[in-house]
């Protein structure tokens, strides 16, 4: 059985959950500098299968415009930089002596916008997925039995509050990451 407590505190890992995939997705998104999560949509076709970059190769940020990638194989090197050259990043990476480096180059302001759009994107869906847990958890206190009106009319307040405070953190996380990508 249900109580009041624990369906607050299950739309609240809804929407911890929520904010958390929303940050995961922000740090995919390109800012000016390299990031070595930046590679992690890239599939290689190794050992006659489709393999995540960072299952086959370690990625990491020397610099801050520059990735290096540092297959474990030294033998898949060419099948790797095809991968990451074949990406819809836009990056040229360069192959030498098994270690593979992709310069970043600089971004332009219109693809900084477009960029910002794809975050406001990204940002909506988490809000959506916040809102779902609120209304999930709405709908399971109407159904409570034995609790008076009053405890569901406060347990929709406090949810009401939670849904608030994780949208404002989620907000929160667009607008650093945001400036992020602006800044140049």
């Amino acid at each position: 059985m249900s109580t009041i407590a624990q369906i607050v505190k299950d739309a609240r890992a809804g929407m911890e959950k929520a904010v958390d995939a929303s940050k995961r997705d922000f740090s995919g998104i390109r800012s000016g500098k390299a990031s070595p999560n930046m590679l992690d949509t890239v599939r290689v076709e190794v050992y006659g299968s489709m393999m995540q970059l960072n299952q086959v190769a370690s990625v990491s940020a020397p610099e801050p415009r520059i990735l290096m990638v540092m297959p474990f194989d030294k033998g898949q090197a060419k099948a790797i930089e095809k991968a990451i050259r074949d990406s819809d990043l836009g990056v040229e990476p360069s192959n030498q002596g098994g270690t593979i480096r992709v310069p970043l180059p600089q971004m332009t302001e219109e693809r900084r916008k477009e960029l910002v759009k794809v975050l406001h994107k990204l940002a909506e869906d988490g809000r959506i997925a916040i809102r779902h847990a609120r209304t999930d958890g709405r709908d399971k206190l109407k159904k409570l039995d034995g609790v008076s009106e009053d405890d569901k009319k406060s347990a929709e307040k406090d949810l009401q509050k939670v849904h608030d405070e994780f949208i404002a953190k989620l907000d929160a996380a667009l607008k650093s990451k945001e400036a992020e990508v602006m800044e140049v």
